[in-house]
C-alpha cells in the first residue's frame, strides 16, 4: 500500500454523539484511552480496558476494539489489528462511518499480507455499499464530501485486493472509480501499474484503459509511451502515432522513433508527403536504439531512394549494371581480336575498326561516369538527412 494513498484513507474518526451519553467509570477509561497523547498510549489504555471491561456489556467494547484494530494498523501490529477489527464486527453496534474505517482497515492489512483476499474484497464493498447510500442522506452526522472519500476509499482498497490477487482488470476498474472520487495523484501509479501487467500478458484492450487514465492523470512519459503501444496493439494506428509523438517529445527515445517511423513508413505508401517526416523518425531510430538500427537505417534508405527526391535511384543502379555488363563484353571481343597485335602489323581498315572499338568504349564509359555522378548527388541528398538527424539529436 502506497503511503500517499493510506494517508488519504486515514480518515477522521467519527464517533457518534449517542456514544457519549453515560457517565461512568467505564466512559472514563474509554475516553483517557482515546484521548491519550501518544499512540501507544491509547494503544495500551484501550487494552486495559479491554481487559478490565471485556464481556460485561460497557457501551464502548465494540468502539474499544475498532479504535485498537485502527490504531494496531497505524503501529504496524497487523495480526492484533486483525484480531480487533473481526471482535468490532462481531460485536455490532458500530456507527457506519466508524464501520467502514474498520472495513478499510481489515481490508488494507489482508491485502498487505496477502491472505483472505476475497474478504478483503467484500469489506471493500461493504464500505462502497454504506458510503453510497449515505452519501445523499442529509440526516447523516457525516458530511457527504467525507462519505465520498469512503466512498473513493472503498473502491481503492478493493482495486488493491484484486490486484494482489491478479484480477487486473477489476483493479482497473476500481481504481478509475476511487479516482473519480479521491483525485489522488498516487492512483495514477497504481493504473500505470496495473496496466503493465494487463500489457505484459497481452490483454491489449484493458492496458489500453488503465494507461488511458494513468495518462490523463500524470501527463509522464511511461504512461504516455505505454498508452501509444497499446493502442498500436489494438490496430489503433492514427491514435498511437498522437501518443508517440507525444511521449517523443518528453524523451527522445529509440524504441518510440522507430514505432513512429515504422507507422508513417506504412501511410506514405499511400500518400508521399508523409515520406521525409518517416526518414526523419526512422534515422532518428537508426543513431538512438541499438536493437532496431540496422532496420531503421535500411527502412529509411528504401523509402528514400523510391522517392522523387531519390529521382530515379534504382533505375540508375539497373542502367550501370547493364552498361557495365555491356563494356565489360565489348572490352572482351575487343582484346580477343586485337590485344595480341602490333601496330606496325595492322592494316588500315583494322586500325579504323581499333579506332572504331575504342571510342564506342571511350564513349560507353563516360555515359557511365555520367549516371555515377547523377547517383552520387541522390547519396548526397540521403547523407544530408543522415547530417541533420546527427545535428538534431546532438551527435557529433
Amino acid at each position: 500500500m502506497k503511503k500517499t494513498v493510506v494517508t488519504t484513507l486515514t480518515l477522521i474518526l467519527f464517533i457518534s454523539s449517542s456514544a457519549l451519553s453515560q457517565s461512568n467509570e467505564a466512559q472514563e477509561a474509554y475516553l483517557k484511552a482515546t484521548t491519550a497523547p501518544s499512540l501507544n498510549q491509547k494503544i495500551q489504555l484501550l487494552e486495559d480496558y479491554i481487559q478490565k471491561y471485556k464481556g460485561k456489556g460497557t457501551q464502548y467494547e465494540n468502539y474499544a476494539y475498532a479504535h485498537l484494530c485502527i490504531y494496531s494498523l497505524k503501529a504496524n501490529q497487523l495480526n492484533k489489528a486483525i484480531e480487533y477489527g473481526e471482535n468490532a464486527l462481531s460485536l455490532g453496534g458500530l456507527d457506519d462511518d466508524f464501520k467502514c474505517q474498520v472495513y478499510l482497515t481489515l481490508s488494507i492489512i489482508y491485502t498487505k499480507l496477502g491472505k483472505n483476499l476475497e474478504k478483503a474484497k467484500n469489506y471493500s464493498l461493504q464500505v462502497v455499499e454504506i458510503a453510497r447510500v449515505k452519501k445523499d442522506n442529509a440526516s447523516s452526522t457525516t458530511s457527504p464530501e467525507q462519505w465520498k472519500k469512503l466512498l473513493g476509499a472503498g473502491y481503492y482498497t478493493h482495486a488493491q485486493a484484486q490486484e494482489k490477487a491478479k484480477q487486473f482488470k477489476g483493479a482497473v476498474s476500481s481504481y478509475i472509480k476511487s479516482y473519480d472520487y479521491l483525485k489522488n495523484r498516487q492512483i495514477g501509479n497504481d493504473l500505470k501499474k496495473a496496466g503493465k501487467s494487463l500489457y505484459e500478458f497481452k490483454f491489449y484492450n484493458d492496458a489500453e484503459r488503465a494507461f488511458g487514465k494513468a495518462y490523463n492523470i500524470l501527463k509522464d512519459f511511461d504512461s504516455c509511451s505505454f498508452y501509444a503501444k497499446s493502442l498500436y496493439k489494438n490496430r489503433k494506428k492514427e491514435e498511437a502515432l498522437t501518443y508517440f509523438k507525444k511521449s517523443y517529445g518528453m524523451q527522445k527515445r529509440g524504441e518510440i522513433a522507430f514505432n513512429i517511423g515504422i507507422i508513417l513508413a506504412g501511410k506514405a505508401k499511400k500518400k508521399p508527403s508523409f515520406y521525409e517526416e518517416a526518414i526523419r523518425y526512422l534515422l532518428d531510430a537508426s543513431f538512438l536504439s541499438p536493437a532496431n538500427s540496422d532496420k531503421a537505417m535500411k527502412l529509411a534508405e528504401g523509402i528514400f531512394y523510391n522517392s522523387k527526391e531519390a529521382a530515379g535511384y534504382n533505375k540508375k543502379v539497373k542502367q550501370i549494371q547493364e552498361l557495365g555488363k555491356k563494356l565489360e563484353e565489348m572490352t572482351e571481343i575487343f582484346n580477343e581480336n586485337f590485344g595480341d597485335k602490333n601496330e606496325e602489323d595492322l592494316s588500315e581498315s583494322e586500325k579504323k575498326e581499333i579506332a572504331s572499338w575504342l571510342a564506342d568504349i571511350e564513349a560507353l564509359q563516360a555515359k557511365i561516369k555520367k549516371i555515377e555522378k547523377e547517383q552520387n548527388l541522390i547519396v548526397a541528398k540521403f547523407n544530408n538527412h543522415l547530417e541533420e538527424a546527427k545535428k538534431r539529436l546532438g551527435i557529433k
